[in-house]
């Protein structure tokens, strides 16, 4: 009787999960099998799942001679706009939490505080100013403009320094002993151990990179150079008679995140206990 009192939460636990990971995956791929057919079988009266005859010309169509949406040259883009922006996050945020975690300093606290403090105001707020700033710098149309903005967000300090408060400083004590610097300290001691909170810091900087639509959309006007999210728009106006073609670029879209969480799934969960870090 004990056991079968014990097994209903889980049962209802894993009904539930059930059910949420049906909602989310099957619209994901009624997409997926959309965009392989054609705009006639789409449009015909009656649902059916999975198309009667597979064609592929929905994306042979986006991805070869298509100047008007260079929708290859947009996932580009935005790989590289992605790419950059994950490496710029981790060197801010782990130095960052390192000085923050570690180091001594008049105001340290207060500092700290302060930064979590302006967490409680909407990203919307900063639009107007920080579209000043970046026109200001010269930056718009420029990937520096995707790139720089947002690099030292204040929740991935807050994260990876809660993962630091769990290193023993003892580590740090017996590396300055060895006459080791604050630098070399936070390169061959503290660094190593924060990897599992980095990789994922480092998926949340990609996949918030690569998806973002509001920031791209307003510093990007130049074809040539727009993220695939801000490309999408100018797709959805031209193809917006053909959802099967929308469908295949929106599929294309998300390849590099569904990659990303599928290989680093198990960095995810390590960072869900903040003493992952710490070597026996």
């Amino acid at each position: 009787m004990k056991k079968r009192l014990l097994s209903f939460p889980k049962l209802v636990a894993f009904l539930f999960l059930l059910l949420m990971a049906i909602i989310w995956v099957v619209p994901l791929v009624w997409g997926l099998v959309t965009s392989f057919k054609t705009d006639i079988e789409f449009k015909m009266e009656g649902f059916k799942f999975l198309p009667v005859e597979w064609v592929t010309t929905n994306y042979t169509s986006l991805l070869v001679d298509n100047y008007s949406t260079p929708l290859l040259h947009w996932f580009f883009n935005s790989l590289i706009i992605s790419v950059i922006h994950t490496l710029l996050v981790l060197v801010v945020v782990s130095s960052a939490a390192f000085a923050y975690g570690r180091l001594r300093f008049k105001g340290r606290n207060f500092i700290f505080l302060f930064l979590m403090a302006t967490m409680m105001f909407p990203g919307v707020v900063n639009l107007i100013p920080l579209y000043k700033i970046v026109d200001t710098l010269g930056w718009i149309n420029s990937y520096w403009a995707a790139i720089v903005p947002g690099a030292a967000g204040v929740f991935n300090i807050f994260l990876v320094r809660q993962f630091l408060a769990n290193i023993p400083i003892e580590y740090d004590e017996a590396a300055r002993v060895d006459g080791a610097g604050d630098f070399q300290i936070f390169y061959r001691v503290v660094l190593p151990q924060l990897k599992p909170i980095l990789m994922v810091v480092a998926l949340f900087s990609f996949t918030g990179s690569w998806n973002d639509f509001l920031w791209p959309s307003i510093v990007f006007n130049d074809i040539e150079r727009m993220p695939i999210t801000a490309g999408l728009q100018l797709l959805q106006g031209m193809y917006n008679s053909q959802p099967t073609m929308l469908m295949a670029g929106a599929v294309i879209a998300i390849i590099p995140t569904f990659i990303i969480y599928l290989f680093a799934q198990k960095y995810f969960l390590e960072s869900m206990s903040l003493s992952a870090g710490i070597k026996g």
